[in-house]
C-alpha cells in the first residue's frame, strides 16, 4: 500500500479586519490643544528670559530645529551611519565656544582659559576625525564605474568664503560676521541634506567641511586676541587635529561605526569645559551654563559606555541593579538640588562652580547607569539619542555665549538625532522611554502567548549550497551575527559567484539590525557588496513570496513572525522581514536560543525552514567554497 501522506498543517485563520471609526471632532480638538500649548509656550520663553537678545536666539533655535527635522527625514536609511558621523563632526563646532573664552598668552593663565583650550583641542579631534571617518564610510559605497569626484575643487569656494570674510571685516571695516555665520549654518544643513541620496552623498562631506571651516574662521576673526593667544589656539587645533587624523586613519573598517560613539564623548566633554569656563569668566549665564554642563556630562559617560559595548570592551548585556529606576530618580533629584544651590546665589563663583562640578559628577554617573542598563540590541536608539544630546549641548553653548552659529548648528544636530531616535523606535514598535528605561518584556502581555508547535529541522552546508545554486532568486537577511562573525567578506564572494551563475541576489536590511543605524549597510559596502542590491525592509518585504531561498544569517527578532501572528507577544506590532513567505528559508544561528527580546521564533519550526546551526563565519566560508567551486 502507498505510504500514508504526511498530515497537512492546519491553515491559519484569517484575522478579521476591524473598522475603526475616525472622529474628526476629536482630531481637531487634539490639534487645537497642541497648538494652544505651543502658543502659550512662546510667551513662557519671554517670561523666563525677558532679554530681547535671547528672543532672537530662540527664533534661530526654532528655525534650525525645523530645518533639521525636514532635512533628516529625507536621508536614506543606508546612509544613517555616515549621517551620524558627519553630524558628529559638525558638532565639533564646540571649538568656537572654546575660542571665545581662551586668553592669556602662549599658555592660558586662568582656569577658565585652560578649560577653553581643552575644549578647542577636544573639538578639533572630533572635527578632523569625524570628517575622515565620514569620508571612509562613503568611500565604501563607491562603485568601480563611478565617475571621479574632484573633491579638491571645493577648496576654491571654501577659500572664497573665508578669505572674503577677512577681506571685508579686516580690510574694509565691514562687519560680515553675522553673514558668515548664516553661510556656515546653511552649508552645514546642506551637508546633511546631501545624505538624502547615494549620488549626492559624495558632496556631503566637502559641503559640511566648508560650513565648519567658515564658522571657525569667522569666530577667529571676531575674538580680536593677541598674536600669542592666536598661537595658543593654533597649537590646540594642530594637536587635536593630529590626534583625530591618527585615530581615524588607524581604524579597521569594521571599527568605524563604533568610533562615532567615542567621538560623541569629546563633544560632551568640550561642552562641559566650555560651560564651566564661561561661567567662571561671566557668571551672568548661570542657567545656560548649568544646562550645557548637565547635557555634556551625560553625553560623555553615555557615549563612552556605548563605545565600549559596540567595541566589545564591555558586556552588551544590560546592567540590572536592584531598584535601578529609584537610582535614576535619586540622581535626578540630586542634580536638581545642585541647580537649586547654584541659583540661590548665581553670581557667586564659590557657590556656582561647586554646583557645576557636582552636576558634572552626578549627571555623568546618571549617563553611565542609563546607558549601561540598555541591552546591546537597543544600541541603535541609544546612539541616536546620544547624537541628539551632543547637539543640544552645543545649542546650550550658543544661548550661553549669545552665539547664533552654535545655536543653529546645535539645534540642527539635536533635531536630527531626535528624528533618528524616533525612526529607530518606530522600527521596533516601542517608545523611547521603554528603550531607555524599560526593555523588552517590561510591559506585561495582555494574554497568554501563542504556543509554538512542531520540530525544528536542521540541515548542512552541502544541502544549503545546492539550494542556493539551484535557486533563481535569493534574498539574504543579515543580522548582528554577521558583524560579530565578520562574515561579510565571505558573503560578498558568495554573492558574486551566485550572480555570475545568473541568480538574482538581494539583501533585506531591517532598520535596527546591528548595533547602530546603518551598521550592516556599511559592513556590506566595505566588503564590496553593491549598494543597489541592498534593500530596506519596506522595499523587499513584498518580494519574499517570489524568492526561492531566504538566507537569514545571524538574524532573529527581526524575522520573528510572532510580531504579526501573536498579539500577546512582547514584540507584537514590531515591523519584521517576512522571510517565512519564501519557498525555502535557511536560518544560520549558533543555536535555537531566542534572540535579544527573549521570544521564541515560530519561523524556526515551519515546514519550509531549515536550521544551519554553528559558527556563522565557518558556515559562510564553507558555503562560499562550495558555490565558487561549482561556478568554476
Amino acid at each position: 500500500p502507498p505510504p500514508t501522506p504526511p498530515p497537512q498543517a492546519a491553515s491559519k485563520p484569517k484575522g478579521k479586519i476591524e473598522e475603526v471609526k475616525v472622529d474628526p471632532h476629536a482630531i481637531v480638538v487634539s490639534r487645537v490643544g497642541y497648538m494652544t500649548a505651543a502658543s502659550a509656550s512662546v510667551y513662557g520663553v519671554g517670561f523666563m528670559s525677558p532679554d530681547p537678545a535671547s528672543h532672537a536666539m530662540f527664533t534661530t533655535f526654532s528655525l534650525a530645529c525645523l530645518a533639521g527635522y525636514y532635512t533628516v527625514w529625507g536621508v536614506v536609511p543606508a546612509l544613517h551611519s555616515p549621517l551620524m558621523s558627519v553630524t558628529n563632526a559638525i558638532s565639533g563646532m564646540t571649538a568656537a565656544g572654546g575660542m571665545l573664552i581662551m586668553g592669556g598668552g602662549l599658555l592660558p593663565t586662568t582656569t577658565g582659559q585652560a578649560l577653553g583650550s581643552a575644549a578647542v583641542a577636544m573639538s578639533t579631534i572630533n572635527i578632523v576625525g569625524g570628517f575622515i571617518i565620514t569620508q571612509r564610510m562613503l568611500d565604501m559605497f563607491k562603485r568601480k564605474d563611478d565617475p571621479p569626484e574632484y573633491s579638491h575643487y571645493y577648496a576654491i569656494p571654501m577659500a572664497t568664503l573665508a578669505g572674503g570674510y577677512f577681506l571685508t571685516t579686516k580690510g574694509m571695516g565691514i562687519d560680515t560676521m553675522g553673514l558668515t555665520y548664516v553661510a556656515s549654518g546653511v552649508l552645514c544643513i546642506g551637508g546633511i541634506a546631501c545624505m538624502s541620496d547615494m549620488q549626492t552623498s559624495r558632496m556631503g562631506n566637502p559641503v559640511a567641511i566648508m560650513g565648519v571651516s567658515s564658522g571657525l574662521a569667522a569666530t577667529l576673526g571676531a575674538i580680536s586676541q593677541s598674536p600669542e593667544v592666536y598661537a595658543q589656539i593654533a597649537g590646540c587645533m594642530i594637536a587635536g587635529g593630529g590626534v583625530g587624523f591618527y585615530m581615524a586613519n588607524g581604524l579597521a573598517p569594521t571599527q568605524l561605526p563604533e568610533t562615532v560613539a567615542l567621538f560623541h564623548s569629546l563633544v560632551g566633554a568640550a561642552a562641559v569645559t566650555t560651560s564651566i569656563g564661561s561661567y567662571m569668566m561671566e557668571p551672568h549665564h548661570a542657567v545656560t551654563a548649568f544646562i550645557g554642563t548637565a547635557i555634556g556630562a551625560i553625553t560623555v559617560t553615555g557615549s563612552l559606555v556605548a563605545y565600549a559595548k559596540l567595541a566589545e570592551k564591555m558586556s552588551s548585556s544590560p546592567l540590572a541593579l536592584p531598584g535601578k529606576d529609584m537610582i535614576n530618580l535619586g540622581m535626578l533629584a540630586a542634580n536638581i538640588g545642585c541647580f537649586g544651590y547654584m541659583i540661590s546665589d548665581p553670581l557667586n563663583l564659590a557657590v556656582g562652580v561647586p554646583a557645576l562640578v557636582g552636576t558634572t559628577v552626578i549627571t555623568g554617573a546618571l549617563g553611565y547607569h542609563i546607558t549601561a542598563s540598555i541591552g546591546g540590541a537597543d544600541m541603535p536608539v541609544c546612539i541616536t539619542v546620544l547624537n541628539s544630546y551632543s547637539g543640544w549641548a552645543l545649542c546650550a553653548e550658543g544661548f550661553m555665549l549669545n552665539n547664533s552659529l552654535l545655536t543653529t548648528v546645535g539645534s540642527l544636530i539635536g533635531a536630527s538625532g531626535a528624528i533618528l531616535s524616533y525612526i529607530m523606535c518606530v522600527a521596533m514598535n516601542r517608545s523611547l522611554t521603554n528603550v531607555l528605561f524599560g526593555g523588552y518584556g517590561s510591559t506585561a502581555p495582555k494574554g497568554e502567548k501563542m504556543k509554538i508547535e512542531g520540530t525544528a529541522t536542521t540541515t548542512d552546508v552541502e544541502t544549503v549550497g545546492d539550494q542556493l545554486l539551484n535557486a533563481k532568486s535569493v534574498i539574504i537577511v543579515p543580522g548582528y551575527g554577521v558583524a560579530v562573525a565578520k562574515a561579510q567578506y565571505d558573503i560578498a564572494e558568495m554573492v558574486t559567484a551566485l550572480k555570475e551563475r545568473g541568480v538574482l541576489v538581494r539583501f533585506g536590511i531591517h532598520p535596527v539590525a546591528g548595533r547602530m543605524p546603518g551598521q550592516l549597510n556599511v559592513l556590506l559596502a566595505e566588503a564590496g557588496v553593491p549598494y543597489d542590491i541592498v534593500m530596506e525592509m519596506d522595499e523587499i518585504n513584498d518580494d519574499f513570496a517570489e524568492a526561492d531561498v531566504a538566507l537569514c544569517i545571524g538574524a532573529n527578532d527581526t524575522i520573528n513572525s510572532a510580531a504579526i501572528d501573536d498579539p500577546n507577544s512582547v514584540i507584537a506590532g514590531m515591523p519584521v522581514l517576512h522571510v517565512w513567505e519564501a519557498k525555502q528559508v535557511v536560518v544560520m544561528k549558533r543555536s535555537l536560543a531566542a534572540g535579544y527580546a527573549d521570544v521564541d521564533n515560530p519561523v524556526f519550526f515551519n515546514e519550509n525552514t531549515n536550521m544551519l546551526l554553528g559558527d556563522a563565519k565557518k558556515s559562510c566560508e564553507a558555503l562560499k567554497t562550495k558555490i565558487k567551486a561549482a561556478a568554476a
